[in-house]
């Protein structure tokens, strides 16, 4: 499956928040995701998830990913995403500029992952003791060799380090190394695939959201047939210069 669809996907499934109490299904696909939905409609190679009752709120999903369908009486809460706060300019631009570079690895999934992780704050401090910008666990730090997490330039060397072993570690899948970067990758090698944690779910959709948010501004104006946004990203490679590989997370 390509980068694309998945991206898209998972991108869906913040819009579901606004899907009214009337849905009755639930569409399980074999990334790990479910999407609720109040009708299917089989188009051959895609199958067609209807969010709401009006005939112009749907996703495409390609019919293979669908592992099947079940019925629900109640609707799933999903947690309301504050608006993106702009990230603080100059210094920051710069740390993450020379983080893609040297690690070839995208800006724009660098600056996606620490607005999930810190909001941008370099001082901010998990409850389970996750450090800086990119939020690095003190053995994650130690392993890559940052001496000090709460440095934004060592921080952000290190955390984008950590994407690149990450993505490399599942072949580039984009969804496995997000959600390894949340819950863990020996999560991620237990469930073999997305883990079935609610905060994970919801951080690797924020952060794919954001990515197609910034490559939507970037494109431009355009006409969708399917009713939804994609990235023009495959499974390997970005078509960005300094990203022929795309990131992950903590």
């Amino acid at each position: 499956m390509k980068l694309a669809n998945k991206i898209g996907i998972a991108a869906a499934l913040l819009a579901l928040a606004s899907l009214p109490a009337s849905a009755a299904e639930m569409a399980n696909l074999q990334n790990g995701f479910a999407i609720r939905h109040a009708r299917h409609e089989v188009r051959g190679s895609v199958t067609r998830l209807y969010l709401a009752e009006t005939p112009d709120n749907f996703i495409d999903v390609p019919t293979a990913e669908i592992l099947g369908f079940e019925e629900i009486e109640t609707p799933i809460e999903t947690p309301v995403i504050p608006a993106p706060a702009p990230p603080p300019a100059a210094n920051l631009d710069e740390m993450v500029n020379a983080a893609s570079t040297r690690n070839n690895i995208d800006r724009d999934l660098i600056l996606s992952v620490i607005r999930a992780e810190s909001g941008f704050n370099p001082d901010a401090v998990s409850p389970k003791g996750a450090q800086g910008l990119m939020q690095l666990m003190p053995q994650t730090a130690a392993r890559l060799g940052v001496q000090n997490a709460l440095d934004p330039a060592t921080n952000v060397e290190g955390g984008t380090r950590y994407l690149g072993e990450l993505l490399a570690r599942y072949h580039n899948n984009l969804l496995l190394a997000l959600a390894a970067y949340n819950a863990g990758p020996q999560r991620v090698e237990q469930y073999r695939g997305v883990p079935p944690f609610r905060e994970t779910r919801v951080y690797v959709a924020r952060i794919i959201r954001d990515l197609n948010r910034k490559r939507s501004a970037q494109r431009g104006p355009q006409t969708l047939s399917s009713g939804g946004r994609s990235v023009d990203q495959n499974s390997k490679a970005s078509t960005t210069p300094n990203a022929t590989r795309v990131g992950a997370g903590s």
